[in-house]
């Protein structure tokens, strides 16, 4: 039970946070700016599959509260009840995708190769917010991939944070050469590439846990 009190008040001040952020930056003429609070939760939700690892938290209790705050995360995006961790100024389905994920990489994974779903997860949300985040703070060459504008430095962090992650996690866990590891940072990149309706924050997990179990165990 402290494993998901733990959890629980870790989305807690998340979710505080987000709205903080959302009404420091409330009406900004930035519109970059008020999804910072979005952000906040992207990045800080990763954090969970490492709390739900360090305290060894039971299949039985992790797979439907990631399903239910799937279900949770649908409903939000309709009817807009937490706008801090939904507003994007374009159509997308990212939030919902992220839980989509999460809750599939427990079914796939959990509890007997937490390193994977780790991998994955902490892809999405170390690598891809921090692109999110930062990418659109500085100018420079852009491009369009479906419609969705594309930087040079986002793509760059995105690869950077990306590689940094998944060589913290092999530290703990010593399973992937490092080639691997650069492959694994490469495959996300080049996945995140493909934003259109925020459905790389299903592919790229999704893709990075596989790799990381097919690579890491020879399966």
């Amino acid at each position: 039970m402290l494993g998901v009190a733990a959890v629980a008040g870790w989305l807690t001040l998340l979710a505080l946070g987000a709205l903080a952020v959302r009404r420091r930056w409330d009406g900004s003429e930035h519109p970059g700016q008020r999804e910072w609070s979005r952000k906040l939760v992207h990045i800080g939700t990763g954090a969970v599959v490492l709390l739900a690892w360090a305290f060894g938290i039971d299949r039985r209790v992790a797979l439907p509260a990631a399903a239910t705050i799937t279900v949770l995360a649908a409903l939000n995006h309709r009817l807009r009840l937490l706008p801090a961790v939904e507003d994007v100024g374009r159509a997308s389905y990212g939030t919902v995708a992220y839980g989509a994920s999460i809750t599939l990489l427990l079914w796939q994974y959990w509890p007997r190769d937490p390193a994977s779903m780790a991998a994955g997860v902490l892809v999405m949300a170390v690598g891809d917010g921090l692109a999110g985040l930062l990418g659109p703070q500085r100018p420079s060459p852009s491009w369009q991939v479906l419609g969705q504008r594309r930087s040079l430095l986002g793509t760059s962090v995105m690869a950077g944070a990306s590689l940094a992650v998944l060589a913290a996690l092999n530290l703990a866990v010593q399973a992937v050469p490092w080639p691997a590891l650069v492959a694994m940072a490469a495959a996300a990149t080049a996945l995140e590439q493909v934003a259109i309706y925020g459905l790389d924050n299903l592919t790229v997990p999704v893709a990075v846990a596989w790799l990381w179990h097919q690579l890491s165990t020879g399966a």
